[in-house]
């Protein structure tokens, strides 16, 4: 998802290149952290205030921190994937290392379920720091979900922060709080930003981000020049072309043209693709409906063959043409044939050519 207006960009790269004669990594902040923060508070609702990171999970989990911080609280809800720090993925079958006590700290709920976190403020009154979530990822919200679980999390004195790694801009320009309207008090964000440049953000409201002057929030490189170039490359581009409806117009094309191809192929029962169209993924399911790695792995391996690689769905980018689109949907019908045909003869483990795919959280 990082690459969203092509590799090898050139104005991405000049930009690069322009800096990198100036130099890199300095004792002192760079103007351009202050020139890239106020662009974000420009096109970012909730951004007040900027910090910088590197990574996804340096911005989700200071985040956390700040809004532990703020609120004297420790516990935490959470909803979607937000990284590998230990406060979070302890609540998943990747927690091995993770002590007892920071695992016993996070409370997950379900996705448009606000009921899930009703639950954990009723079960830990006044002990919840913050909701942090993914405000949307593939399955659009029901229309009320997002500014209800933004009024349950003020009423119990919490802090909201959305992780917009992924959805910042990509689905919107000021990622899906600009989409459906709902500001949180903090937001992530990374991936796009600076088009594949190692770059991340803490956003959000002045009150709750001055904190981070008073928690040990520092990288090495947090303030490397390049990834800054880069962004202020990246946005400036994102907005003078219109980057974002071109995502969703090629998005669009690609996710209605493999839903006809499985209708073609007898397959749409099997086969589907969900999501907003900057970002979709491929649904396999075997004959009772449950998730089929098999079947998965087999349209890869089809794919490939035929020169697209992908990893179970379409991430647009501003360089995708119309004949990329043409070309990957004339190679997702060679694929669906194949993968149909084993179908209708029960060898889809037969068919490939290798193990199938295994995915990363597993059951213990």
């Amino acid at each position: 998802g990082p690459i969203v207006l092509g590799y090898d960009d050139a104005d991405v790269l000049a930009a690069v290149r322009a800096q990198l004669a100036d130099g890199v990594t300095f004792s002192l902040a760079h103007p351009l952290e202050v020139e890239v923060a106020e662009t974000l508070a420009k096109v970012v609702p909730c951004a007040e205030m900027v910090r910088f990171g590197k990574n996804g999970s340096d911005a989700t989990s200071g985040a956390v921190r700040a809004a532990r911080a703020y609120t004297g609280r420790e516990m935490i809800a959470c909803c979607g994937y937000h990284g590998w720090q230990d406060w979070y993925i302890g609540t998943t079958t990747r927690g091995r290392g993770v002590p007892a006590a920071v695992r016993a700290l996070t409370h997950t709920f379900a996705y448009d379920d606000l009921g899930s976190l009703e639950r954990i403020f009723a079960e830990h009154p006044g002990q919840i720091a913050a909701v942090i979530m993914e405000p949307v990822g593939v399955v659009e919200p029901a229309q009320d979900f997002l500014p209800r679980v933004a009024t349950l999390t003020h009423a119990n004195g919490a802090v909201l922060i959305f992780d917009e790694i992924v959805t910042g801009f990509r689905l919107a320009l000021g990622g899906a709080q600009e989409r459906f309207g709902v500001t949180p008090d903090l937001a992530c964000f990374g991936k796009a930003m600076a088009n594949g440049f190692p770059l991340s953000a803490v956003v959000g409201r002045r009150e709750i981000m001055e904190v981070f002057d008073e928690i040990f929030f520092s990288f090495t490189f947090g303030g490397e020049a390049l990834s800054l170039a880069a962004a202020r490359a990246t946005i400036a581009k994102l907005r003078e072309k219109n980057v974002i409806e071109h995502l969703w117009r090629q998005g669009t094309a690609l996710r209605d043209g493999y839903t006809a191809l499985a209708r073609e192929h007898g397959i749409a029962g099997r086969t589907r693709c969900i999501g907003f169209p900057p970002r979709t993924v491929l649904i396999f399911t075997d004959a009772a409906g449950a998730d089929s790695l098999a079947m998965k792995s087999l349209f890869q391996q089809e794919m490939i063959k035929r020169g697209i690689l992908t990893s179970g769905g379409f991430n647009l980018c501003y360089a995708h043409s119309d004949e990329d689109v043409r070309r990957t949907l004339a190679a997702c019908g060679d694929a669906l044939s194949v993968l149909a045909r084993a179908l209708a003869e029960d060898r889809v483990e037969a068919a490939l050519e290798g193990p199938a795919i295994q995915p990363v959280f597993r059951s213990a």
